[in-house]
């Protein structure tokens, strides 16, 4: 693999923070999502961590349910620079929403990271490592993938299959396949071209690129953690304890 260039690391990210959370109920009755904590730190700060730890300028934030919580919560984070994207007035899709925030996002690749992600490096940092495997002549979009047998509250089928090369087919409708989306990712400017005004899903953009070829994956070195339920969060509890053991 390459050696990285400072340069190579993404200055800007986007990190999805509009959701409802549904699924974290009772918790989300009151608080959004990125604010529940695990391990004493808000989910939106164990990535603002990350991102400030490679070197991101500026982290773009999306907001929607509980909005005036999430604002409160980042107005005194600096490291990296909070920027936000307001989709008060309609929630706009994972797709929407970062077609929305595009210029304040600018013209090179960026980080894209959902504010509920959370992830146990390995040896390397992911995020190092995708800036250094990513191509911007043969990619539109590189994405962190997690083994689904490793993966710490994860219990389906898995989204995607890898290719030698690291391009990446959808599972089907009756498949099972080794990789599931991080939710974590580099994506290019260019993935957005003729994209749909108003909410969509960012699965209608990479659905496109894998037609191109320009979908590319990169499997995660060390544990992900799917929190999507209250019960979860203990889980991710316990595998972030054991790691630091």
């Amino acid at each position: 693999m390459p050696k990285l260039r400072r340069s190579a690391i993404p200055r800007n990210a986007m990190i999805l923070a509009a959701g409802y959370g549904t699924r974290m109920r009772p918790l989300t009755d009151s608080m959004p999502k990125p604010l529940v904590p695990v391990g004493g730190k808000a989910l939106i700060n164990h990535v603002l961590d990350r991102l400030a730890a490679v070197g991101v300028e500026t982290a773009v934030v999306n907001v929607h349910h509980f909005a005036d919580q999430i604002e409160q919560h980042l107005k005194p984070r600096r490291a990296p620079k909070i920027a936000i994207s307001d989709e008060r007035e309609a929630v706009l899709g994972t797709g929407g929403g970062v077609a929305k925030a595009l210029p304040l996002l600018g013209t090179a690749p960026f980080f894209h990271v959902n504010s509920d992600t959370l992830w146990i490096d390995g040896v390397k940092p992911n995020l190092e490592r995708l800036a250094t495997a990513f191509q911007p002549d043969q990619m539109d979009a590189l994405l962190l993938l997690a083994p689904t047998a490793t993966s710490v509250g994860y219990a389906g089928r898995g989204d995607f299959s890898m290719a030698p090369d690291g391009r990446l087919r959808r599972r089907g409708e009756r498949e099972v396949v080794p990789f599931v989306y991080a939710g974590i990712a580099i994506l290019s400017p260019a993935l957005f071209r003729d994209a749909p005004s108003g909410a969509f899903p960012l699965t209608r953009l990479f659905d496109r690129a894998i037609e191109e070829e320009r979908l590319f994956g990169l499997r995660l070195e060390g544990v992900w953690m799917h929190v999507g339920s209250p019960d979860a969060v203990a889980a991710a509890e316990a595998a972030i304890l054991a790691s630091a053991a």
